[in-house]
């Protein structure tokens, strides 16, 4: 398969990550063609740049396949993200995640197109070994990441011999970014820190505290899928199938309340003030182990990606843009 004239198709394209992608992909190539669709269940933009966003469901196999023809790669975005939302609906978390992302692999498998998809730390739970990598066990602690380990498993079988394929096994995101005026953002944990204190509310931690996450931003994350597209043209060129899985990640994987200390130190020197830090009982089942480390030089050397941002500094420049405009982010 021979690619002359790139079609890139962005599946979730109006939500936190989506939207940057886009944007990336029309600055990097402007001779691409973009396509761009969700179905606005937590989308915040309708137009990127030049690139309008069409309303389609992933779920509606047939409007789907409609919107990604002539693609040559899709990025597969969409989805019901996160643990507490997965829970609260898993009737919908099963259609978008399960079978939303079978009907986009279909898609593939059926036109050759090639697939990028983030596959969630969520599949591993509790790590057994560290650093991290794809090659860790898989035991995901709940629905959101059992969701992200039939969607592994499904890519895994559809794409041999039928298209090739990068998953990215993606750690905890933070960070917000800008399309046109509208800020985007989503209340991962950095994020909800950052926006407690701006509201000058206590910054709550579930104990014990010491629990560690690996920490990614948002502008890093679209870039590396940038790259992956780039290097699945070759693939596809060389006609290639198959999945190769790369792991996405910060090379900071602080506790959580070191994140809290962190943004209470920078709030007291950006805002000159100090949020109290507040322990809770923690209420639900997560991962507690103190260390979170992500091996990503498979990442960096086959894809040529990099790291650009740092925790202390995005949180210290969030604070800062946003006092300067007197905007507080929603509650969470």
């Amino acid at each position: 398969m021979t690619v002359k004239q790139p079609h890139v198709a962005v599946t979730g394209a109006a939500g936190y990550i989506g939207s940057r992608v886009v944007r990336d992909i029309s600055e990097a190539h402007p001779d691409w063609t973009v396509t761009a669709l969700d179905n606005f269940y937590r989308g915040q933009v309708e137009e990127i740049g030049d690139v309008p966003v069409d309303h389609v469901d992933i779920r509606d196999r047939d409007r789907l396949e409609d919107t990604l023809a002539g693609a040559d790669i899709v990025m597969h975005l969409a989805a019901i993200s996160g643990v507490k939302d997965c829970d609260e609906n898993p009737d919908l978390a099963y259609e978008v995640n399960v079978q939303g992302t079978t009907n986009v692999a279909w898609f593939c498998k059926k036109t050759g197109a090639g697939l990028i998809f983030p596959f969630s730390m969520a599949v591993v739970g509790d790590p057994e070994a560290f650093p991290i990598t794809i090659e860790n066990p898989r035991d995901p602690m709940n629905l959101y990441g059992r969701t992200k380990l039939l969607n592994e498993r499904t890519i895994d079988t559809l794409a041999e011999g039928a298209f090739p394929a990068h998953l990215f096994l993606k750690s905890n995101l933070y960070g917000a970014h800008e399309i046109g005026e509208t800020r985007v953002s989503k209340p991962t944990v950095i994020n909800i820190f950052v926006g407690r204190a701006l509201r000058d509310q206590d910054l709550t931690v579930h104990e014990p505290g010491t629990q560690a996450r690996n920490y990614v931003h948002v502008k890093d994350v679209a870039r590396a899928y940038v790259r992956s597209a780039e290097r699945l043209l070759t693939e596809l060129d060389a006609g290639e199938t198959g999945v190769s899985k790369f792991e996405l990640a910060g090379d900071e994987d602080p506790s959580v309340i070191d994140v809290a200390e962190l943004v209470q130190s920078q709030a007291a020197e950006v805002l000159d003030s100090r949020p109290d830090l507040v322990m809770l009982e923690n209420p639900r089942d997560e991962t507690l182990v103190e260390r979170f480390d992500v091996e990503t030089s498979r990442t960096e050397e086959e894809l040529g990606w990099e790291r650009r941002h740092s925790i202390k500094r995005a949180i210290r420049a969030d604070l800062k843009r946003l006092a300067a405009g007197k905007e507080k982010p929603p509650s969470p």
